[in-house]
């Protein structure tokens, strides 16, 4: 166990990613979030949900993924945005656990025949592709395909595509208008507000035994500031300011502890 966990006593890594999808925390705003998402994969829609790095997009789809009812509903996750349109319905093939085929046009009929096989068994499927902002055109110039279904009477599937903000701005581009006049409900998911990012900060603690405060009021403000309410940054500096506090034999994080971490991280390796 490394030495600033046994200082501050604690049974674990507060701020570590390897969390259970039951045991994630969500602030109010990003709870609504998922049940938006919620009901409109129950109405069969698609989605963009775009969010700058390290807000809690990838916390929402885990989130997603725990309460969407197993049943009626198939789930395919798809990480690897960066492919050709081939190698992209091949990697879709798999993910379905169909064989995939040599020719993009084989590789396409078997995903459209497997998800109406789907459909016919009341199983509605639901594709999230994650970094979409990565798709290459030609990938998002044929992902509207999939969309248009008996003329367009109804959906083979739910689309939902997650990405930074420039996902937006591609998918308003007149080029890919077809595919965002399919995309129903567009989100966003914003960064921490200070309270938020305060109670964080007590249920990643509490979650390893500590029920004290180890953050000082003003460390918490100053630690929302540098970090402007991201949890992927609140987790990294966070425990780099535990480590520093740690250091200096101190069993509370204090401002001027930020103050260093921040100062530290803003000059980089030396």
């Amino acid at each position: 166990m490394s030495t600033w966990i046994s200082h501050f006593a604690l049974a674990g890594h507060p701020f570590t990613k390897e969390i259970d999808d039951h045991d994630l925390w969500l602030p109010t705003p990003k709870r609504a979030l998922v049940d938006e998402l919620l009901d409109a994969l129950a109405a069969h829609d698609s989605v963009v949900l775009t969010g700058e790095p390290g807000v809690g997009k990838t916390c929402v789809l885990r989130a997603l993924r725990q309460a969407l009812p197993p049943q009626g509903f198939r789930l395919t996750y798809c990480h690897n945005a960066t492919l050709g349109r081939r190698d992209f319905y091949r990697q879709l093939c798999l993910a379905l656990g169909l064989s995939p085929s040599a020719t993009a046009a084989a590789v396409f009929y078997a995903v459209s025949t497997h998800i109406e096989q789907l459909g016919r068994d009341r199983v509605f499927p639901v594709f999230l592709l994650d970094e979409s902002h990565l798709l290459h055109q030609d990938t998002l110039d044929h992902l509207h395909i999939l969309l248009n279904y008996e003329w367009d009477r109804r959906a083979l599937l739910s689309l939902v595509l997650v990405g930074l903000p420039e996902l937006h701005d591609r998918l308003t581009l007149r080029r890919n208008r077809s595919l965002y006049s399919r995309l129903h409900r567009r989100l966003h998911v914003d960064p921490l507000v200070p309270d938020d990012t305060a109670e964080y900060l007590r249920v990643r603690l509490h979650a390893v035994g500590c029920d004290r405060e180890l953050f000082a009021s003003d460390a918490v403000a100053m630690l929302h500031e540098a970090t402007l309410g991201a949890l992927r940054e609140i987790d990294r500096l966070a425990t780099a300011a535990l480590r520093e506090a740690a250091k200096q034999k101190r069993k509370l994080v204090e401002r001027d502890t930020i103050a260093r971490v921040v100062e530290a991280d803003a000059r980089g390796p030396s």
